[in-house]
């Protein structure tokens, strides 16, 4: 069944609905040096080769740490390629089980999928090259397995709405939550492991985290329970072991927007 971006009623943003997910193909990457990020942001912006399901990629540099609760070496680089329905045999080849050139390793590749309702772009995305005071925030969370269920239901009933919420205010560039569906590859070397990532572009000077501006939308979403009282039952559930601030290199993803009015009846 094709995916379907449906907007969301009353408000200039594209949200994901629960039965209507895009897979992701994500690679964690230590690039050796500026001429391979050079040739990884080219293969990002030449993303039609890999199949008409494809809706563009992006790649992110890292720049800092924010938070850390692993001893294992930061990596350089993250790649997303976004996909309808599923991710091409074809593109986990390439990318994936090909060879690749020696001065990329590939720590880890995975397919995720984007959490119901908390997946949620601007319509009129077109990155975040107009914003330079932001930058990337990556969430790499791990969460414990009986608690999958339940920790996606909290991100589709009161973290991604009030997110919408942020992203709709401009407080945020915009609100990706995604599931690992499966790990294709893992370098047993890479000791850092998690099943969801969370991409937000924020203004990464003198951030301390979402409490303040979470805990407000949060409020308009449920009365009874804002930032403390959502995030106390998330601690429970999850462990962050690294949280990282990035550099956009390549943004070629405005089409993950764009598929909302394309596909709107």
């Amino acid at each position: 069944m094709a995916e379907v971006i449906h907007p969301l009623d009353g408000a200039h943003l594209t949200r994901i609905e629960p039965g209507d997910r895009l897979a992701v193909l994500a690679r964690t990457i230590q690039a050796s040096n500026s001429k391979t990020e050079a040739e990884l942001t080219d293969h990002a912006a030449d993303w039609g080769r890999l199949g008409e399901t494809c809706l563009g990629r992006a790649l992110y540099r890292h720049r800092s740490v924010f938070r850390n609760a692993s001893d294992a070496p930061v990596w350089s680089h993250l790649e997303l390629s976004y996909f309808r329905d599923i991710v091409p045999a074809a593109a986990v080849q390439e990318l994936v089980r090909a060879q690749q050139p020696p001065e990329i390793q590939l720590l880890r590749a995975e397919i995720l999928l984007t959490t119901p309702s908390a997946f949620v772009l601007p319509r009129n995305w077109q990155g975040s090259a107009s914003r330079p005071e932001r930058q990337a925030s990556l969430e790499y969370i791990d969460v414990q397995p009986p608690y999958l269920g339940e920790y996606r239901e909290i991100m589709r009933n009161y973290i991604g709405p009030a997110a919408a919420k942020l992203v709709e205010a401009g407080r945020i560039g915009t609100f990706r939550t995604m599931e690992t569906a499966a790990v294709l590859y893992h370098d047993p070397a890479l000791t850092t492991d998690w099943n969801q990532i969370h991409l937000c572009e924020v203004q990464a000077e003198g951030f301390n985290g979402f409490g303040q501006a979470f805990d407000a939308a949060l409020r308009e979403i449920s009365p009874d329970g804002g930032f403390a009282d959502v995030f106390a039952g998330l601690d429970g559930m999850r462990t962050i072991p690294r949280w990282t601030f990035n550099d956009a290199v390549a943004e070629a993803d405005t089409a993950l927007a764009s598929v909302g009015f394309e596909t709107r009846s």
